[in-house]
């Protein structure tokens, strides 16, 4: 991975943890890059991530495509949906500061609810885009 995408991940981390909502919904700050064992429910971790070089003839660029994962045990969607629209807002068009880097844009394409095989954990997808370019 690029050094952009460790700047944009950092940036996330800190803008995700700084979030009172969120942090608050997920009962402290849960943002993890690896959750830890045990792990306590609900979290939020980072999912798969690919950078793209995205440069025009005078200007250097990447564009990231990322995934971040919730993971809930609440019975129902509710917990799910409300955490979702947290991240979301924490996330789509905001200004994020990055090191050595500008954000051009960060924007949520998309978001997956599922329950998963065990029957008690359902995991929530955001599919975010964006573009940085070196300071």
């Amino acid at each position: 991975m690029s050094a952009s995408t460790l700047a944009l991940q950092q940036a996330i981390f800190t803008a995700l943890t700084a979030s009172a909502p969120l942090v608050a919904a997920l009962g402290g700050p849960r943002i993890y890059d690896e959750a830890p064992e045990p792990v306590v429910f609900p979290y939020v971790s980072f999912g798969p991530a690919t950078v793209h070089d995205d440069d025009t003839a005078t200007e250097r660029a990447d564009e990231h495509v990322f995934t971040l994962h919730i993971w809930s045990r609440a019975r129902g969607r509710k917990e799910s949906h409300a955490l979702v629209e947290l991240v979301r807002a924490s996330l789509h068009d905001q200004p994020l500061a990055l090191s050595g880097f500008r954000l051009v844009n960060l924007r949520h394409e998309q978001s997956t609810i599922r329950r998963l095989a065990d029957g008690e954990t359902t995991r929530s997808d955001l599919h975010f885009r964006a573009v940085t370019e070196p300071l």
